[in-house]
């Protein structure tokens, strides 16, 4: 059987994630992530594509949700998260949202890490973005939809194919999936999560959005927030190149049924269709 073998929350859009054994799903995906982002001055999120240090900021949230703390560089803020200051207008891929500011202390830190003058925003309640896909869904500040599905026999294709020119395998935490799955069947087969259309785990349910196309963000070194080398996209070109284009490595889906997940769960399929590619 598939099972959840890794469950990651990334509570700033781009900045570092942290494993979790158990944790809600909720419409928007797993309670806290990409709630929180960093924007430039101008509002433009920040991305690890053009500033890759992000990779570098662990954030930790307390469990009431109330208290953000980051830490990079041996460096440390923690603040009380407000969802009563003004909000600001953001563009996330050049679409207009709001975000409400976090305020200078975390703004300031944020600005020596990475450089460049920067702000925090949260997701605020009225939110209300709806993700595209097969299956539309609620998202935060996510790249699309709420939750990235990756198997362990993917990443383990992939690198065997990286192999065949030399290159070294890659670390999950490369492709940042929320839940990552292994076992027999499906799950043992490369982008078996391709084709999945109906997902159950634990008690929430998953439908299929699209399939996740990469970018440069891949080519960052998560542990050492800078790029290195040309891999993975230049061996993904060769052979997950997709009919709309670009790249494609890993399943988005969209919440159907909130509930708790944890790892261990059975990854169950109800519906199946064919891959996009």
């Amino acid at each position: 059987m598939a099972e959840v073998v890794d469950l990651v929350c990334y509570p700033v859009k781009g900045c570092g994630g942290t494993s979790l054994s158990d944790a809600l799903l909720t419409e928007a995906g797993l309670v806290h992530d990409r709630t929180f982002m960093v924007t430039g001055e101008d509002g433009v999120y920040r991305t690890q594509r053009r500033h890759p240090r992000l990779a570098l900021i662990r954030p930790t949230v307390s469990a009431d949700g109330t208290g953000l703390r980051l830490d990079a560089d041996g460096t440390t803020v923690s603040i009380d998260v407000t969802a009563e200051a003004p909000r600001r207008a953001v563009d996330l891929f050049g679409d207009a949202f709001q975000g409400i500011d976090q305020g200078d202390e975390v703004a300031d830190w944020l600005s020596e890490v990475l450089g460049s003058p920067s702000r925090l925003v949260r997701v605020p309640p009225e939110h209300g973005r709806i993700a595209d896909g097969w299956i539309p869904g609620p998202s935060g500040y996510a790249d699309s939809s709420a939750v990235h599905l990756l198997s362990r026999a993917s990443l383990a294709h992939l690198d065997r194919r990286m192999a065949e020119h030399g290159a070294p395998p890659l670390p999950m935490s490369r492709f940042r999936p929320n839940i990552v799955v292994d076992g027999t069947d499906w799950a043992a087969e490369p982008h078996g999560e391709d084709r999945a259309r109906r997902v159950r785990i634990g008690g929430t349910e998953l439908g299929y959005a699209k399939l996740a196309v990469r970018c440069a963000v891949t080519l960052v070194d998560q542990e050492a927030g800078a790029r290195s080398g040309k891999e993975p996209l230049r061996t993904l070109a060769g052979y997950r190149r997709a009919a709309s284009g670009g790249v494609v490595f890993g399943t988005k889906f969209s919440v159907l049924r909130p509930g708790k997940l944890s790892v261990g769960d059975q990854v169950v399929v109800d519906e199946w269709g064919d891959s996009e590619r």
